[in-house]
C-alpha cells in the first residue's frame, strides 16, 4: 500500500421529463379479433448536472486534482405502430404490422481540473456527442391453432440509421444495415394439465447509448468506463424446447435451450499510467446451451410463490490483441419470490437473488445475493396506493471483477447499497392509481 484516499461527489441536477401515448383501435364487426390498431408513443428525459470531485487523503501523498463536471443531457424517444389482424377459416389468423422507432440524443459534458487553485478544462475528457438512431420494420405472422396442434410462423425486416457524431473532435460514424428475422413456433397439447412447445427466432441486440458514447464519468478516476462508438449490434439463433405442466395450484415451465451469437459485446480493460480504462468490443462468438425451469404455487387465497432457475454450459471463441481465447464455462441463476396478501389492503412482496461466479474473457465475475422487499396499501376507496420498496435488503449486493492479463492484474470491488423509495398515487376520475416500483433510471 502506497496511498489511500477519499473521493467524495457532490451533484446538483435538474431531471426535466415527459411522455405522451396515443392509441386508435378499428373493430371488424365480422370477427372480435379482425382489428386495426395504431399507436404513438414518445418520451423525453432531460438532465442539467454538475458535480464536484474532492479527494482527501487518509494515508501517504500524491498527485490527486480536484474535478467538476457539467453535464448537459437531452434525450427524445417516438416509436410509432400499425398492427393489422384478420381471422379467418375458425383456426387461422394472419397479422400484419409496421414499426418506425426514432432516438435522439445530445450529450454535452465537461471536465475540469483543479490546478494550483484554478479550474481548467479538461480537453481529453471534454465533449459534445450527438446520436441518432432510426428503425423501421415490417413484420408479418401468420398462425394456426387447433385443438390439440398450433403453429405459428413470422418474418421481420428491419432497417436500421444510426449515426453519432463527436462534435468537438468532428468524428462521425455511420451505420446502416437491413436484416431479416424469421420466427417458427409450434405448440401441441397432450392433455388439459400437459403440453409441449418448440421454437426458433432469430434476434439482434443493438448497442446502447452508452455503450456508444466514448465520454462516460469519472466518478472513480482511477478505473474509467468508457464507450465505443463503432460498436456493432449482437446477432442471436435461438432454439427451445419447453414443457408446460398445471396442476390445480401448481403450474411448472421446464426448457432446454441452445443460443448462437455472434459479434459479441464484451467490456475489455486495458490499463495506461496507472488508470484502467474499460471499453466494449465485439469480440468472437458464444454459443450456449442451458435449462431453465420457472415455476407458480398458489399455497392459499393469500400466498403465491414464484421460482425460477437457470443454468447454462457456454463456448466462447475468439481473440483479444492477437491472443486466441477458446474456453469452455458455465454460470448458473436462481430467484424465488414471495406475495403475501394481509387484511387492510396490505401486499407484501419479498424476493431473494442469486447469481453463481463465471468466467469471463480476461476474467471473473463474482456471484452475487441480494434481496429485495416490497409493500403496497390501497387507500382512498383505491383510487390511491401508497408504495415502500427496499432494494438489496441486507446491502449484499457486492460485485467483483478480476482482470488477469499477461501485462496486468485489476481488482475491482462495487456496490450501490440499498435503495428505500416511497411513493403515492392518485387516480382521478375513472383512473386507477398506478403502482411506483421505485426503479431508478440509469
Amino acid at each position: 500500500m502506497t496511498s489511500e484516499w477519499n473521493r467524495e461527489e457532490v451533484t446538483v441536477a435538474s431531471n426535466p421529463k415527459y411522455q405522451y401515448d396515443f392509441q386508435y383501435k378499428k373493430d371488424f364487426k365480422d370477427h372480435k379479433d379482425h382489428t386495426l390498431l395504431a399507436s404513438a408513443v414518445g418520451s423525453f428525459f432531460g438532465k442539467d448536472q454538475s458535480s464536484e470531485f474532492e479527494n482527501k487523503y487518509t494515508y501517504g501523498t500524491g498527485n490527486l486534482n480536484n474535478q467538476q463536471t457539467r453535464t448537459n443531457f437531452k434525450e427524445a424517444e417516438n416509436l410509432f405502430k400499425l398492427d393489422y389482424t384478420q381471422p379467418f377459416l375458425e383456426a387461422f389468423t394472419w397479422e400484419l404490422g409496421s414499426q418506425y422507432v426514432i432516438n435522439d440524443v445530445s450529450n454535452d459534458y465537461s471536465v475540469s481540473d483543479q490546478i494550483d487553485g484554478t479550474w481548467m478544462v479538461n480537453p481529453k475528457l471534454t465533449n459534445l456527442f450527438e446520436y441518432n438512431q432510426k428503425v423501421f420494420a415490417v413484420y408479418s405472422t401468420g398462425a394456426y391453432e387447433g385443438d390439440i396442434w398450433g403453429v405459428k410462423l413470422g418474418l421481420r425486416m428491419e432497417n436500421t440509421d444510426l449515426n453519432t457524431y463527436l462534435a468537438t473532435t468532428a468524428v462521425s460514424n455511420t451505420q446502416k444495415y437491413k436484416n431479416l428475422f424469421p420466427s417458427l413456433h409450434t405448440t401441441l397439447k397432450i392433455s388439459d394439465a400437459f403440453s409441449f412447445q418448440a421454437g426458433y427466432s432469430s434476434r439482434i441486440f443493438r448497442p446502447r447509448l452508452w455503450d456508444l458514447n466514448p465520454f462516460f464519468n469519472i466518478r472513480n478516476n482511477f478505473n474509467i468506463r468508457t464507450g465505443n462508438p463503432e460498436l456493432l449490434p449482437e446477432f442471436t439463433d435461438s432454439y427451445e424446447l419447453t414443457s408446460i405442466y398445471v396442476l390445480d395450484k401448481l403450474s411448472l415451465n421446464t426448457a432446454v435451450y441452445y443460443r448462437y451469437t455472434e459479434q459479441v459485446v464484451e467490456r475489455i480493460s486495458t490499463f495506461e499510467n496507472g488508470v484502467t480504462y474499460t471499453k466494449p468490443s465485439n469480440i468472437g462468438t458464444n454459443k450456449s446451451t442451458g435449462f431453465e425451469l420457472n415455476g407458480k404455487f398458489s399455497a392459499a387465497n393469500w400466498l403465491t410463490f414464484n421460482g425460477d432457475f437457470n443454468y447454462q454450459l457456454f463456448k466462447r471463441e475468439g481473440s483479444l490483441e492477437s491472443v486466441v481465447f477458446d474456453f469452455n464455462a458455465n454460470k448458473w441463476n436462481t430467484r424465488v419470490n414471495a406475495k403475501i396478501g394481509l387484511p387492510a389492503d396490505i401486499d407484501v412482496e419479498l424476493s431473494g437473488n442469486y447469481r453463481s461466479k463465471f468466467r469471463t474473457v480476461q476474467g471473473t465475475e463474482s456471484d452475487q445475493t441480494f434481496a429485495d422487499f416490497g409493500m403496497r396499501k390501497k387507500i382512498l376507496k383505491g383510487k390511491g396506493v401508497v408504495n415502500i420498496s427496499i432494494r438489496d435488503v441486507f446491502a449484499s449486493r457486492k460485485s467483483i471483477s478480476e482482470t488477469n492479463q499477461t501485462t496486468f492484474y485489476a481488482y475491482s470491488s462495487r456496490y450501490r447499497g440499498r435503495f428505500i423509495a416511497l411513493g403515492f398515487s392518485y387516480g382521478f376520475g375513472k383512473g386507477e392509481a398506478m403502482e411506483y416500483s421505485g426503479s431508478r433510471r440509469n
